[in-house]
């Protein structure tokens, strides 16, 4: 992969408000509404290797997912690409640790090792699944968003937790399988209040969920989807698990590049 816009490069010798204004302009060039060319609730993104056919194979998306791990004082990355159920390549990217986790700028803490690991890759994805935050940021330039726009590339960011904005309807219960709560900007962002910016999607539930349950993941788009468009890419990729295979597939490979 080629990185598209240099000049958003994340660079950790950057001021606070430095970076801040980066994202700002960052999240100007992205673009919140479908440019991928595939229909993902059709396209066979998940299909199991007993399911492939060689018509499958040559017409599925190529989907990479994005997970890091981290030493030290390194970043590991790890970048999978998945056709059709099937890993079709992996690649690896480090970069020193610079700054301490600072909410709202991760993409400046772990982009290098992402950038690293993504210019390695030789396949070109159809739309790239990062674990963070895409529009459901401050300042709408989560590190979905920021990895979408200097790659050019669709990209969707599937968080554990809910940085910013609001659900449109309370969280506090367990959802049922298959749910999607629509997350709306607030006054803690840029974006125009009311905005649907992403949701809470529940792809996974025990049956009787009042004792133990599975807390919804919080999807948002990152670059050239909407946010419906994200939730669909998440739910055709989540086979079986609560994470979708792509992420689900770069941790486990983060994690083994982090014990070598």
């Amino acid at each position: 992969m080629r990185v598209v816009h240099p000049e958003y490069l994340p660079d950790a010798a950057l001021s606070r408000a430095e970076m801040e204004r980066l994202q700002r302009e960052l999240a100007a060039d992205a673009i919140f509404e479908d440019g991928i060319d595939f229909d993902p609730v059709d396209a066979a993104l998940s299909a199991t290797p007993d399911e492939q056919t060689a018509l499958t194979v040559s017409d599925a998306p190529v989907v990479v997912g994005v997970d890091q791990a981290f030493l030290d004082a390194e970043s590991v990355s790890a970048a999978v690409a998945i056709r059709a159920g099937a890993v079709v390549e992996r690649a690896a990217g480090r970069a020193p640790l610079e700054i301490p986790y600072i909410p709202g700028l991760l993409s400046f803490r772990e982009g290098a090792a992402i950038v690293d690991a993504l210019e390695s890759l030789t396949v070109d994805p159809d739309v790239l699944v990062l674990d963070g935050s895409g529009r459901i940021h401050f300042r709408q330039a989560g590190i979905a968003t920021h990895v979408g726009v200097l790659f050019d590339v669709p990209a969707v960011g599937v968080a554990k937790n809910l940085l910013c904005g609001s659900p449109r309807t309370a969280l506090d219960d367990p959802l049922p399988e298959g749910a999607r709560v629509a997350i709306e900007a607030d006054d803690s962002m840029d974006a125009p209040a009311g905005t649907v910016v992403g949701y809470a999607y529940q792809s996974r539930q025990y049956p009787n969920p009042g004792t133990r349950y599975v807390n919804p993941l919080i999807v948002s788009p990152g670059h050239r989807v909407n946010a419906e468009t994200a939730v669909d890419v998440v739910e055709a990729t989540c086979t079986g698990y609560k994470l979708p295979e792509p992420t689900r597939l770069a941790d486990a490979y983060a994690d083994e590049l982090k014990s070598e």
